[in-house]
């Protein structure tokens, strides 16, 4: 069940490395599962704007490397669909670490964040420098 009306397009699968864009310690994480995915046997979750995963740190401060943590997916390269018909894609994929309740880890976010994550989880939206 999705939170945000519209078509959310999962651009991300499992196993894929994405930037950190908060000032938590991580540089790179990857993605090992998708929390709340509902999906077909065999088939290997993916997310999408909006989405909490639970990831990998790969490239970041010596205490954040490979910890398991919690991310919110704020950018993503897929392009997907607003209710206003409005496609919108970002240039990069990103994530911000949290914590299981969606709090934000670091206290900055860099770049933009897309309107999907800042509607589904607060604590981003008041974090983020610009939503879009």
């Amino acid at each position: 069940m999705r939170a945000v009306a519209g078509r959310q397009m999962r651009g991300l699968p499992q196993g894929a490395r994405i930037d950190c864009v908060d000032n938590s310690g991580a540089k790179v994480v990857e993605i090992v599962t998708v929390m709340n995915y509902k999906g077909v046997h065999r088939r290997s979750p993916s997310a999408g704007v909006g989405d909490m995963v639970v990831a990998s740190v790969k490239k970041g401060t010596p205490e954040m490397r490979r910890q398991l943590v919690r991310a919110v997916i704020v950018r993503c390269r897929r392009p997907f669909r607003r209710p206003d018909g409005t496609m919108v894609k970002f240039e990069d994929n990103a994530v911000v670490l949290t914590n299981e309740m969606g709090e934000t880890r670091g206290s900055g976010i860099k770049g933009p964040v897309a309107r999907e994550a800042a509607e589904r989880w607060p604590r981003i939206a008041a974090t983020a420098s610009t939503i879009i």
